[in-house]
């Protein structure tokens, strides 16, 4: 059986030819794999580790566990689509709205286990029946709606939680990190979102040193604190295995999560296209594998306490800017990813982010999250002057970002980011069964590759190096 796992020497080992590029089963020597592996996982660092730690989840469970999910994507697409599965932003809003509805991290992994289940079911059906499924359930439309009405619905996070807690070095933090998605080209764009976090931690340390502690509400408490309290890194090991925890399911979590799957299904729709389209290897054939690979390793993660995982599009960047497509630079990464997790004292160095800082950041990642629904409608060439989209596409928004609910029983209530998708999803078929006919204009399939969701990347979200908008995340 062929697993992807054998790869043939491009050239001398060193650098593709001119012209050239090093395809998915050829490799570069393994000193030079093992370095593009390694730039792979600074590449994903950023996305990779802010995402588990937003939601409340081990920063160490999560690289280590998109280590496995990596491989578990390489084998199941038999090497074919290289591709690096790391911790999804798409369930940050997910995650604070479970725990703002008293949830733990049992919890929220148990909601987001299912997510992963419907996600792996999905696959397997757009494997059965092409992606023209996706289509008929989930127009352009609908799709860029949900992933708009979960990235606003983070907002009141970052206005509530994070800002407060230091304006000035969030506002501060928001600035360099603008400029550096702005302003810096190649791979230092690619990693803009990484080098904001450490200009707030650098910030964090010097602003402690010359003014002493800040006092500022910190879990719903003003207190005088350190912005950058590094205590718990001197008491880390250097070794040892993260903290795992077995998932729960409720109900009214799961509800909460399930949209989420729409935004992953684009996500991965969207990046299988764009890496097809680099490799210039079709990979339609792919779309299903990847997307029930994708549910798989989210399923695994969280039955261990990690957080859910997705294919992310800063990788993207790494390949168009190398030329190398190896897949053997990915399980180098893979493996790198595994021995991260095994070094809790990382994990306390990211625990320390300054609220401030994440303040900065969230700002303009949320915003990102939520403007790429915006993309898939642009890209889709969605008309909103049709009453048809419009109607189902502004209720449901407004029904999310604003905390819209409604109370089906004194137990069990739906509202945010549940009952918006459902009114997106509902409403638009609902109206289109009653509307005239000309309201019913044609959209192009989602497998032409008219949806680019990338949830996860920062900067890259807006589009793939090579204009196809891939991504994770896309």
């Amino acid at each position: 059986m062929n697993l992807g796992v054998r790869w043939t020497l491009h050239g001398d080992g060193r650098t593709p030819a001119p012209g050239a590029v090093v395809r998915p089963d050829e490799r570069l020597s393994w000193p030079r794999t093992a370095g593009l592996g390694a730039q792979h996982v600074v590449a994903m660092f950023g996305a990779s580790f802010v995402a588990p730690l937003l939601m409340g989840l081990d920063p160490n469970l999560a690289i280590m566990m998109s280590g496995f999910a990596t491989m578990i994507f390489l084998l199941a697409t038999r090497g074919r689509v290289p591709s690096y599965l790391g911790c999804s932003l798409s369930f940050v809003g997910v995650a604070a709205a479970i725990r703002a509805g008293g949830g733990d991290s049992a919890t929220v992994t148990g909601a987001v286990f299912v997510v992963g289940a419907a996600l792996f079911l999905a696959g397997l059906a757009v494997q059965r029946f092409g992606a023209r499924i996706i289509h008929a359930a989930m127009p352009p439309i609908v799709t860029g709606a949900v992933v708009m009405l979960i990235g606003f619905n983070l907002a009141p996070v970052t206005a509530s939680t994070y800002w407060p807690q230091d304006q000035w070095t969030a506002l501060a933090v928001m600035l360099f990190t603008g400029l550096a998605v702005v302003c810096l080209r190649g791979f230092f764009s690619r990693i803009a979102i990484f080098l904001g976090l450490l200009f707030g931690y650098g910030l964090s340390w010097v602003l402690d040193r010359v003014f002493g502690k800040i006092s500022s509400p910190v879990g719903g408490q003003v207190t005088d604190h350190w912005r950058l309290d590094l205590s718990g890194v001197a008491k880390a090991d250097w070794i040892g295995l993260p903290s795992f925890h077995a998932p729960s399911f409720e109900w009214s979590a799961i509800l909460v999560a399930l949209p989420v799957v729409i935004a992953l299904i684009a996500e991965n729709a969207g990046h299988v296209k764009a890496v097809g389209e680099m490799t210039g290897d079709p990979l339609d054939d792919k779309l299903g594998t990847a997307i029930a690979a994708d549910g798989a390793a989210s399923m695994l993660s969280t039955a261990v306490g990690g957080p859910p995982n997705t294919t992310y599009s800063e990788n993207i960047g790494v390949m168009a800017a190398t030329r190398v497509y190896s897949t053997a630079a990915y399980w180098a990464a893979a493996c790198f990813a595994l021995l991260f997790g095994l070094c809790p004292k990382f994990g306390a160095i990211v625990a320390a982010i300054p609220g401030g800082v994440l303040g900065g950041i969230t700002v303009i990642l949320y915003g990102m999250i939520g403007l790429l629904g915006a993309q898939i409608w642009i890209n889709a060439k969605v008309d909103l002057r049709n009453p048809l989209n419009l109607v189902p596409a502004a209720a449901g928004i407004i029904i999310g970002v604003g905390g819209v609910s409604l109370k089906i029983s004194d137990s069990f209530e739906l509202g945010g980011i549940a009952l918006g998708t459902i009114v997106v999803i509902t409403g638009y078929h609902v109206l289109r069964a009653f509307a005239p006919a000309h309201m019913k204009q044609q959209e192009p399939l989602l497998d032409a590759g008219t949806s680019t969701y990338d949830s996860d990347s920062g900067p890259s979200a807006e589009g793939g190096p090579d204009g196809t908008g891939g991504g994770s995340k896309g």
